[in-house]
């Protein structure tokens, strides 16, 4: 189906979804409100034809009698284990309700995977949410980006889908990693390995791209690398490939600070120390940093303002007030024990 570009894009309808799906407006309407009875495959074509149209139920109603939910949803796409073992998380949270509290929207948290959107997206196009926060997203998480046209969305970090639209808060991840590597290499490390982030986020490419050129600009070579996920036991695990290389380590920065816990009980466990035998680097400044001995040398990354900047961007987006599209929020190396 052609659409005419040269006017005002209409408002999509039950009607024109039914069309495009080849089904009647009931069927299209038992889709949107969840109703079992709809075939499988019925239910497929409608919401594909709802994507297309980028519909949103109840959004004409809502406009015409100028209400809202008075509620945003923080949608986080990853395991709910991963979620509740990640000090991150509840650091976003804090900030985003510290600046609600004062505002008359309420939050609700959707832990979500990618593999089985349509709950979600059935949930945040019903009219119960008046804008989305999206924290961890990877570059398979499309359907928070078509979602993008129907509700304000605010991400935390650079999304790596979406391009120029989209709106975010961030810190300068590149030029931090950079510099926490650079701390290494000048203070006479000449072997300076990393433990990287998933290469589908835009953390773990950004501090990667970091580490890379402050090894490079060293004249140290390229360094060896592990990837994580952002856990502790990927932390290990990469720490333990990297040492059985053979190739001689003498530092790592790892991309965030559970990783570099991580690599702790693999460095110590083979009877090496930090920082005498290998200084090691982290990225956050979070509750692992200082439950570790010694205490890990750091990136500060002020997660709790992130969320808060966050929360604000999407509630003046919400209201129709003027909003940013990119927001970075300072970072600085936290000096302890590791290197």
């Amino acid at each position: 189906m052609t659409q005419d570009t040269s006017g005002p894009r209409p408002v999509p309808t039950l009607e024109m979804v039914a069309a495009l799906a080849g089904v009647s407006r009931a069927t299209v309407s038992r889709v949107v409100n969840d109703s079992p009875s709809v075939d499988p495959e019925l239910a497929q074509s409608v919401r594909k034809a709802i994507l297309a149209l980028d519909y949103t139920p109840n959004r004409a109603a809502r406009s015409l009698a100028k209400r809202r939910a008075n509620a945003v949803t923080l949608i986080v796409p990853e395991s709910t284990s991963k979620v509740f073992a990640d000090p991150f998380f509840a650091s976003v949270v804090q900030g985003i309700a510290l600046y609600l509290t004062d505002t008359e929207y309420t939050l609700n948290m959707v832990i979500s995977s990618e593999s089985k959107p349509e709950k979600t997206r059935s949930f945040l196009l019903g009219g119960n949410v008046d804008g989305v926060l999206v924290v961890s997203h990877h570059s398979g998480d499309n359907s928070w980006t078509h979602l993008s046209g129907s509700l304000p969305m605010v991400f935390a970090g650079r999304p790596l889908v979406g391009g120029k639209e989209s709106y975010y808060v961030d810190v300068a991840n590149e030029q931090a990693a950079y510099e926490v590597t650079k701390l290494l290499t000048e203070s006479g490390r000449k072997n300076v390995a990393t433990i990287a982030g998933p290469q589908d986020m835009p953390p773990g490419l950004d501090r990667l791209a970091g580490w890379r050129t402050a090894v490079r600009e060293s004249g140290l070579g390229e360094g060896l690398m592990e990837e994580g996920d952002f856990t502790l036991a990927s932390g290990a695990k990469a720490m333990h490939r990297l040492l059985d290389r053979g190739v001689p380590i003498d530092a790592v920065f790892a991309a965030n600070d559970q990783m570099a816990a991580g690599a702790y009980t693999a460095i110590q466990g083979r009877g090496l120390r930090i920082p005498e035998d290998i200084a090691v680097v982290g990225f956050d400044d979070d509750s692992f940093a200082t439950s570790v001995t010694p205490a890990l040398t750091t990136v500060h990354h002020p997660i709790v303002e992130l969320g808060k900047k966050m929360a604000e961007t999407l509630v003046n987006l919400i209201e129709g007030k003027p909003a940013e599209r990119v927001n970075r929020m300072p970072t600085s190396i936290v000096i302890r024990d590791s290197v």
